[in-house]
């Protein structure tokens, strides 16, 4: 039976670039093959950010829409021909679907499908999930796994994408550019899947959380004359690393992960940068070093099935991801005080989990990490 569910509720609107609002809106109704759910947890995320900064988002949103990407929540109504799941349930949704009929789909690409369906609504009391991402992309959460930990699916899920293009395996060397959340994500993954993991950082705190979340080595810019020397240094031989991950987004750090892999090696450019950007590359380099440049963007319904598995199975250190707490009417002040870094030597936060449907919980400060005795 269906919760009695209100007619309005509070929720973050994406007004126009860095104007965020929380307001009330009407709560989604489930139509067919849809679920309703209250919304247990949401993260906070980069690409929120980004779009936040933009005030859109060429694929996912444009302004006067409901925010927010990351999230589970329990099923409170489902619609008519729904039947993998039922009220009560704990689901994860990702944020989207492939329509699996596309060109890009039948080629095993379903990331690039020419009908790629996004949700959107995580900063909410509650959200709609459509029909397709129900029956393609949707998870049910064991008992024993915390709304929060499950959220994390959905850039874990990227990133696997990532380390499966450039075949990442266990014995490997990989170069990580950047420790912002989706370097550390990379970090531990990498490393629990036993990866040799040298990061290459900015900031002075970057340097303990890089090694905490795995890296055996860890490069900081302002440290050293020649970085990609230094991180060179730690690879067998000097010879460069298997696998380069380029997770900053900007030309200089697409330019230098060439450098950083060894012969016949793999460089995923990741990060993002703005559209119109341009980088300069040496030809000689990629030719006679035979080396395999990819992007990767966004997840497939199978790297979603792996990231959850992995998060469900307690190897993952989800908690130490979680670096803050704030209710929904805080939503708008979090993503400004995003905006700017924190002062050098201040741990920057890496998740803020949003509670919609309760008062935020205190999250550990202490947190043991597979870094620190790998």
């Amino acid at each position: 039976m269906a919760e009695m569910l209100p007619t309005t509720m509070r929720a973050a609107v994406l007004r126009g670039k860095e104007d965020l609002r929380v307001e009330d809106v009407p709560v989604p109704r489930a139509g067919a093959g849809e679920l309703v759910l209250r919304v247990d947890a949401a993260l906070t995320c980069g690409t929120d950010l980004k779009v936040f900064r933009r005030g859109y988002h060429a694929k996912m949103l444009t302004a006067n829409r409901l925010f927010g990407h990351e999230v589970a929540g329990t099923v409170v109504e489902v619609g008519e021909g729904a039947t993998r799941f039922a009220v009560g349930d704990r689901v994860l949704p990702l944020n989207s679907a492939p329509c699996d009929a596309c060109f890009f789909c039948r080629n095993g690409q379903q990331n690039l499908c020419d009908d790629l369906l996004f949700n959107n609504g995580a900063y909410a009391e509650f959200i709609s999930i459509p029909a397709r991402i129900v029956e393609k992309n949707t998870h049910r959460i064991p008992d024993t796994m915390p709304f929060e930990h499950a959220a994390l699916t959905e850039p874990l899920a990227c990133v696997v994408r990532g380390l499966e293009q450039t075949e990442a395996r266990a014995g490997q060397t990989m170069i990580v550019l950047g420790a912002g959340p989706i370097g550390l994500l990379f970090i531990h993954a990498a490393a629990i899947e036993g990866l040799h993991v040298i990061a290459i950082v900015k900031r002075r705190d970057q340097v303990e959380t890089a090694t905490r979340f795995g890296a055996a080595h860890v490069v900081r810019l302002a440290d050293v004359d020649d970085p990609v020397q230094a991180a060179r240094s730690f690879t067998p031989e000097a010879r460069g690393a298997d696998i380069v991950i380029e997770a900053v987004a900007t030309p200089e750090a697409w330019e230098m992960a060439l450098h950083l892999a060894r012969k016949g090696g793999a460089v995923n450019l990741f990060g993002g940068p703005p559209a119109g950007t341009t980088a300069a590359f040496d030809t000689n380099l990629i030719h006679y070093s035979d080396l395999n440049i990819k992007a990767s963007f966004h997840h497939t319904p199978a790297t979603a099935q792996r990231a959850f598995e992995m998060l469900a199975s307690g190897r993952f250190d989800c908690e130490a991801f979680l670096t803050g707490t704030a209710s929904l009417e805080d939503v708008p002040e979090v993503f400004h005080n995003m905006l700017t870094r924190p002062p050098e030597g201040t741990a920057p936060e890496i998740k803020t989990v949003i509670h919609p449907a309760h008062a935020p919980r205190p999250i550990a400060s202490e947190h043991s990490l597979v870094g620190e005795t790998a």
